[in-house]
């Protein structure tokens, strides 16, 4: 009799537990979007912002985003084939970023940069050519060095391998240019702004140039990865390298193609980098690579169109979130690497993202 009455006690008991376990991150979910809220207000309700301020911090998040969204693509691209996060690619991308530079300064010196408007714009091109090659080059020492004798080995040693290549490039600039920051001159054909009448709303040439650019690198991939006999091999590579290798692919050519792709983004995107931020260091790469990682975490590792929503979002999080939380504006990392640590908890798998195989988680 005392068995029959403590049965329904303890199920009961066990469903409260696992009911409360379920719903506790949910709930805690909701708190920090209500305060979140609140904050919004009160801050709104303090201050007076005008609507060309907000325009401006609009267009920013934008540009920003666009050349998050140049390095997350990287991160996605790599993940997706290799299942392993490569933390030096925020290197490769300063790599990039200090090939551009050198490039400015031949032009600069035989006085393009401020020539005419045909000589301004090829310094461009050859400093995006010469970022893209330069990451290029690097990407794939380092696949054929650090990452391919490590392909069949514990994820978390490739892991590891990844970030002290991080270490060994950032250290190896740091020998080779100094610490001292390199200065970016804006050639003349993106040094201005792009006044709207007497709207008080204005843009920079290089923000736009930047924000086209981004948009027309990430729409080349998408045409690459989706409608080239390459980009079929790697998106069936990314399904099962044992079964793409039956089916005749060159798994390791698709491999180094990847690479490839991904290191000419980034180093477009480090070229672009130096030009919005007018410096180029030998630890550029750092923080851009991490926040470019939580972009395609929020958007979902893995998944190309997640990879670029998740770096707009973030980049317009940046902009809007200190002056909308009443904050200092050094507190956008801070709001940067917090979207991280939320989104893991509340949503693993990314705004976008799958639930994964057991194969790939």
């Amino acid at each position: 009799m005392d068995t029959a009455y403590t049965k329904p006690q303890k199920s009961f008991l066990s469903r409260t537990v696992s009911f409360l376990q379920q719903n506790f991150i949910r709930a805690v979910g909701v708190i920090i979007i209500l305060f979140i809220i609140w904050r919004v207000i009160y801050v709104a309700g303090q201050t007076s912002y005008t609507p060309q301020y907000w325009v401006s911090q609009l267009f920013n998040g934008l540009v920003l985003g666009g050349v998050y969204a140049l390095i997350a693509l990287g991160y996605t691209l790599v993940y997706g084939i290799l299942f392993m996060i490569n933390f030096a690619h925020g290197e490769v991308m300063m790599m990039g970023g200090f090939a551009g530079y050198f490039v400015l300064q031949a032009m600069t010196a035989m006085g393009w940069t401020e020539g005419t408007s045909w000589q301004s714009v090829l310094t461009i091109v050859f400093m995006m050519l010469a970022g893209m090659l330069v990451s290029i080059l690097v990407a794939v020492l380092l696949e054929r060095l650090a990452y391919r004798p490590l392909r069949n080995a514990p994820r978390l040693v490739p892991l590891i391998s990844a970030i002290g290549a991080s270490f060994f490039l950032q250290y190896s600039a740091l020998i080779i240019f100094g610490a001292l920051p390199h200065p970016y001159r804006k050639p003349t054909a993106i040094d201005g702004i792009l006044k709207f009448g007497d709207s008080g709303i204005s843009i920079s040439y290089t923000g736009l140039f930047i924000f086209v650019t981004s948009v027309v690198l990430m729409i080349a991939l998408q045409l690459i990865v989706r409608k080239t006999k390459m980009g079929r091999a790697m998106r069936s590579v990314a399904e099962s390298k044992e079964i793409a290798t039956l089916m005749g692919v060159d798994v390791d050519r698709v491999i180094v193609f990847t690479f490839v792709l991904g290191a000419a983004l980034a180093g477009a995107g480090g070229v672009m980098f130096g030009l919005h931020n007018t410096i180029m260091r030998f630890n550029s790469g750092f923080i851009p690579g991490l926040k470019a990682f939580t972009a395609a975490v929020l958007g979902g590792i893995g998944n190309l169109p997640g990879a670029m929503f998740g770096a707009l979002t973030l980049g317009l999080l940046e902009a809007f979130g200190p002056s909308a939380l009443g904050m200092p504006t050094e507190y956008k990392d801070v709001i940067a690497f917090s979207v991280l640590v939320l989104v893991l908890i509340f949503r693993p798998t990314g705004l976008f993202g799958e639930v994964l195989s057991e194969k790939k988680a």
